[in-house]
């Protein structure tokens, strides 16, 4: 076994695992990629390095220079990838959170000693959005990287994580992650319409619109991701289909039952790979790939494994757990 001289080296190389006993269709494969096997706990782990190392690069962030600031707007993920990464490089981060994330939120960013700066719970992640750039102008001095609009997002996954799936199951012939920044539909996606062109589709799960699934956003609610009409993600993808999420409780579960314990949105991504195996014509041979974004350590609070489905899907209306 190999020794890392850092942490940060253990982001990537995440391993595939097969799940094709949920599958309803018996001519389509289903294979979960685990990104909660990244040190942070997710698929934004990749997203947060990629875009520290980038500025450093361009020399906004100098390494072991004291007193550099960075925000970032987050509910979850993004903001615990940041914090783990500037933890171990030495850097200061600000996160600016909805008030109604859950408590595993919180502690894992306060662990990895970001301070926390609160946004109104019912604007949402789009709330601290806005919240985080009103700042980002107030303070020049900080470095905001903003995933949102950050080619470093999207590149990570197409320099990482697509080059991956290939490697691990190159007769792949549907990729389907969840749609949030966008930055893994962008990134593998491109790589795989490169490498392989149309012997490959790409589908994006989404909410309804004016619905919460975690970790996941509808563009029809008021905002697209910069990087998302930059680099013509609507021409990129082949099909969106929508998960509600009470749908992405049920899958969370049924993954359980196949000893993959993840997080809500992995349950509404492979919903989404689902309804992609059995809308393909009989007999027609499939290797469908999808993004499993987190584990499910952080997702306790909710219940989603253990109280009434119901109460669950309704306590998550009002909770940001992802």
């Amino acid at each position: 076994m190999a020794l890392y001289p850092s942490v940060l080296e253990l982001i990537g190389n995440t391993p595939l695992v097969d799940i094709s006993a949920l599958s309803p269709n018996p001519s389509a494969r289903i294979s979960l990629k685990l990104e909660g096997q990244n040190p942070g706990g997710s698929v934004k782990d990749r997203v947060a390095l990629s875009m520290v190392e980038r500025a450093e690069a361009a020399g906004v962030l100098v390494p072991g220079q004291p007193g550099q600031i960075l925000m970032e707007p987050s509910s979850g993920n993004t903001g615990i990838g940041l914090a783990l990464v500037c933890r171990v490089k030495g850097y200061h981060l600000k996160v600016v959170m909805p008030t109604n994330v859950s408590i595993e939120r919180r502690q894992l960013l306060e662990l990895w000693g970001a301070e926390i700066i609160e946004s109104p719970g019912s604007e949402g992640s789009n709330g601290a959005v806005r919240m985080a750039q009103r700042l980002a102008g107030e303070h020049p001095g900080w470095v905001f990287l903003y995933q949102y609009g950050n080619l470093a997002n999207p590149r990570a996954h197409y320099e990482g994580t697509g080059p991956e799936i290939l490697r691990d199951c190159p007769g792949i012939t549907h990729f389907v992650a969840g749609l949030g920044t966008s930055g893994t539909l962008l990134g593998v996606g491109r790589f795989l319409r490169e490498k392989l062109g149309a012997g490959v589709q790409i589908w994006a799960v989404e909410p309804p619109s004016g619905e919460m699934v975690d970790g996941l956003r509808n563009l029809d609610d008021g905002y697209i991701p910069p990087i998302f009409e930059e680099l013509g993600g609507a021409e990129l993808l082949d099909r969106k289909t929508v998960v509600r999420p009470r749908e992405s409780i049920e899958w969370t579960r049924r993954l359980a039952d196949e000893g993959v314990f993840a997080g809500l949105s992995t349950g509404a991504a492979v919903a989404g790979a689902i309804k992609c195996a059995a809308s393909l014509a009989p007999g027609v041979e499939a290797s469908i790939v999808v993004v499993s974004a987190d584990g499910g350590w952080k997702y306790l609070s909710t219940g989603a494994w253990t109280d009434d489905l119901d109460e669950v899907t309704e306590r998550a209306k009002g909770i940001i757990y992802f």
